[in-house]
């Protein structure tokens, strides 16, 4: 059994312990017509861009034709089916970059939209061409989750999400394809148990980690195939990669990690390539920093993939290297524990419940009083902070929290939906 399968079990069982069941959708999409919207771009337009709680679409089982931009945060797109559920648009970016429009240059694009989730679902960039630039996700969040996709293109960076300065991505259980560079996370990434294809002979991966030393890609129990000659990675700016039991097929180059030199090819370097490595030289202050641990090549290793993990910094053990440690703990998406009550407050008016973090609220839940009376939920979804008023007159105090049919959530993304802690603290 996975690591993740057992979490979703445990998950799971957590669910029927408590006689939960998953919240319903808040939006249901639908190219037939059964369900609110026909279209994945009407649905997520629809959605305010000051949303602070967490909003599902289920997206039903069909082929949408259409690319979309998602403004608002804490969004997430489900589908019904990993591979009946398939969001497609052929966009070059030379294309758009000709032509622009309102909705961006990539299938998926993520227009500052914090905490977004992709999940159990196809996107593809159908533009069909091995090499150029052909986005399928371009993201300016932070804490991107995509979870169990299959993210394609035939193009160079299919996957970017790039906010750059304090971009935290997450992805478990995809398939990944693509050429040049096509999964190039700018930021913090933790990617685990996926596939990557690469069309192409060039770099798969690729990273920014510039803007601070800490910033890491790692890769975990990956698996990497592609044409002839296909290579792992490479690098403009400083970089910092760490691959922990990954596999890579026997067409692979024997080309270590690089930081990328002008001019490309064998052509003689020109002034404009003088320069340019030049100015790159002003953003690679700290070496190479790509880092190994029991990964190993169809067909034989080669020695620039040798265990090599205890040269990084702090010498970190292979099992140190978590998701929590990769964010610095600063977000731990593989979390299973919801955020719990800190406080309450209570008083002649309104009652107030106070979360470590903010929550989403679906349905009515109430306060049980001591009294035997009720306080029932008058707003506060999207924060930290949930408002109870009073049914009657009661001076009662707090003596549980009641679901009454609803649920209670963390909204900040994550691998699973994580349900609130709800024992009350101690007075």
């Amino acid at each position: 059994m996975t690591r993740f399968l057992a979490i979703f079990l445990l998950v799971c069982l957590g669910f029927a312990a408590f006689g939960l069941t998953l919240p319903k959708p808040d939006l249901v999409v639908a190219s037939d017509g059964s369900g609110d919207f026909k279209t994945i771009q009407a649905a997520v337009a629809s959605i305010p861009r000051t949303n602070h709680e967490r909003i599902v679409v289920l997206i039903k089982d069909g082929v949408y034709r259409e690319k979309i931009r998602v403004d608002a945060s804490f969004v997430t797109l489900r589908g019904e089916s990993r591979k009946g559920t398939r969001l497609e648009f052929p966009q070059l970016n030379d294309d758009f970059t000709a032509k622009p429009d309102d909705l961006g240059r990539a299938v998926i694009n993520l227009n500052h939209a914090d905490d977004f989730v992709l999940e159990n679902l196809t996107a593809e960039n159908t533009a069909g061409i091995i090499g150029p630039h052909s986005f399928t996700i371009y993201g300016t969040g932070d804490r991107t989750v995509i979870v169990d996709c299959d993210v394609l293109s035939h193009g160079a960076d299919t996957v970017s999400l790039w906010l750059g300065d304090r971009g935290r991505y997450y992805h478990a259980r995809c398939n990944f394809s693509g050429a040049v560079d096509f999964i190039c996370p700018r930021g913090w990434c933790y990617v685990t148990d996926c596939h990557f294809y690469e069309w192409k002979n060039t770099a798969a991966t690729w990273h920014d980690g510039s803007k601070d030393r800490d910033m890491k890609f790692v890769l975990r129990n990956c698996k990497f195939d592609g044409t002839n000659d296909w290579v792992l990675e490479r690098h403009h700016v400083d970089a910092q990669f760490y691959y922990l039991d990954c596999t890579f097929s026997k067409t692979m180059a024997d080309k270590p990690p690089r930081r990328v030199i002008y001019p490309l090819g064998n052509a003689p370097a020109t002034d404009a390539d003088l320069q340019r490595n030049k100015d790159l030289d002003t953003k690679n202050l700290w070496g190479e920093r790509a880092y190994f641990w029991n990964c190993h090549r169809a067909g034989g290793d080669f020695d620039w993939f040798t265990n090599n993990l205890a040269s990084a910094e702090g010498s970190p053990k292979p099992e140190q290297i978590t998701a929590a440690w990769t964010f610095a703990g600063k977000w731990n998406p593989e979390k299973l524990s919801g955020p719990a009550i800190r406080q309450i407050k209570t008083g002649a008016g309104p009652i107030g419940v106070g979360f470590d973090a903010p929550v989403t609220v679906k349905g009515k839940p109430r306060l049980v009083l001591s009294d035997g009376k009720f306080a029932e939920y008058a707003g506060g979804s999207g924060s930290e902070t949930l408002v109870f008023n009073r049914t009657e007159t009661s001076a009662g105090e707090v003596a549980a929290v009641e679901l009454n049919g609803g649920a209670v959530f963390a909204s900040e993304s994550a691998a699973t939906l994580r349900m609130a802690q709800l024992s009350l603290p101690a007075r």
